[in-house]
């Protein structure tokens, strides 16, 4: 088969290199890709949001399969424009991409279905919305932009006083553009937070490996919110009682709404879950792979991808059988300085041949100039290492990504800390 994977992150280089082992897979392609993907598959700069000239591309190289692998493309709905054209492609339709596109589209499916998740609040109005929180009672306020914001779009505010500022900055600065149009504003969950991504066909689901990742940019859950400093999987967080009943509470009874509201749901299911002493919430749901928890959670899938993404398109998963290796995967990403905040690119990386074999290196803001890669975004690498203990694959991933530099480089050195203590 011929393949093709949309986008140019961490998560779309996991997903092309997990492709490349199957047997099924003859070539990749990848728009537009990074310089990681490039030596692995073929690369062509086509703005993702120029369906047309996809379409075209895919009829030129008769491409058989296609793979979206970021949020916006899903919710601006190429998914629909190319099975429309009769294309084989996987994610979910414009209606199902709500469930991230839209943060009051996900709650109101949750409330419908007895789904838990926070108690919330969701405004147009600046002035209705701080009239809200001044009538809550004192402690951590979440705040959310309603639409898309690149994962960033959500604050966890100390006090009253910075969910108003947050407030201001998403509804009347416009920091997250149109995102911040609608806000919603709910409780915040405490316990330690975990993701469990599923492929579904709409009907039948494979769970993939739990994982835990890292929003803040400093060490000990301090800083500013990111994209992902990093995870690991499987996470003990996610206990078998928890799973159980993440799976039966909150999987089954989504997909089975989902169905209810006349969407069939084909891709992948990412549930951000919070696990709280009165058992799993839900934080967020994402129409795609989590990055950079796909990082992990597919060095441990040993069961071939690309039978399960057409499984799911054909509608064929309850068939499929998943299985997964015995070991622990730990990611930590290589940040441009500055980020989350204003960074330089063109940044030379050296160190990506010193490292060991059987550690794996993915690409996402990179590209190569004058046959030197350098950096081309916020979150630049994503160091990955697995081992039968997770302290192991701990130590590993950091003895490795001491061997990368380049300038202003930084990344958390904590990841999977609490998860190895709680296994100790």
């Amino acid at each position: 088969m011929e393949v093709l994977v949309l986008g140019s992150g961490g998560r779309e280089h996991a997903i092309v290199w997990k492709l490349k082992q199957s047997s099924k897979v003859d070539k990749i392609y990848c728009i537009p890709g990074n310089a990681g993907i490039e030596q692995i598959a073929e690369c062509t700069e086509i703005p993702l949001d120029k369906f047309e000239e996809i379409d075209a591309y895919i009829e030129k190289q008769n491409i058989d399969f296609t793979v979206v692998g970021p949020e916006q493309p899903l919710v601006d709905g190429i998914v629909d424009f190319l099975e429309a054209r009769g294309r084989a492609v996987f994610g979910p339709g414009q209606k199902g991409a709500q469930i991230e596109g839209s943060k009051i589209f996900a709650k109101n499916l949750m409330q419908k279905y007895g789904i838990p998740t926070a108690t919330y609040a969701d405004f147009t109005s600046f002035e209705k919305a701080v009239t809200y929180i001044n009538s809550l009672e004192d402690g951590k306020i979440v705040v959310k932009a309603d639409g898309l914001a690149a994962g960033k779009g959500v604050a966890i505010c100390e006090n009253k006083d910075e969910a108003k500022e947050m407030l201001e900055q998403m509804m009347v600065e416009k920091v997250f553009s149109e995102a911040g149009n609608r806000v919603v504003i709910e409780e915040y969950l405490q316990g330690q937070e975990a993701s469990l991504l599923v492929i579904t066909d709409g009907e039948d689901y494979a769970v993939l490996s739990p994982a835990q990742d890292f929003k803040r940019a400093l060490d000990g859950d301090l800083g500013r919110n990111t994209g992902g400093m990093g995870s690991y999987a499987p996470t003990p967080v996610l206990t078998k009682t928890m799973y159980e009943r993440a799976i039966t509470e909150i999987i089954e009874p989504v997909l089975k709404g989902l169905k209810f509201e006349g969407i069939t749901y084909k891709g992948v299911l990412y549930c951000g879950l919070m696990i709280t002493n009165k058992g799993p919430k839900v934080v967020e749901f994402n129409c795609r792979f989590g990055d950079p928890e796909t990082q992990v959670v597919l060095p441990l899938l040993d069961t071939d991808l690309m039978e399960l993404l057409l499984a799911a398109v054909q509608q064929k998963l309850g068939r499929q059988t998943v299985k997964f290796r015995k070991e622990y995967a730990v990611c930590v990403i290589a940040a441009s300085g500055g980020y989350p905040g204003a960074y330089q690119k063109g940044k030379g990386i050296t160190g990506l041949n010193e490292v060991e074999e059987d550690v794996v290196v993915f690409h996402a803001g990179t590209r190569r100039m004058d046959h030197h890669v350098v950096t081309n975004g916020g979150r630049v690498l994503g160091v990955v290492a697995l081992h039968h203990e997770l302290k192991s694959a701990v130590d590993k991933v950091y003895r490795n990504i001491k061997k990368i530099r380049f300038e202003g480089m930084h990344y958390r050195t904590d990841i999977a800390e609490r998860g190895w203590k709680m296994i100790s």
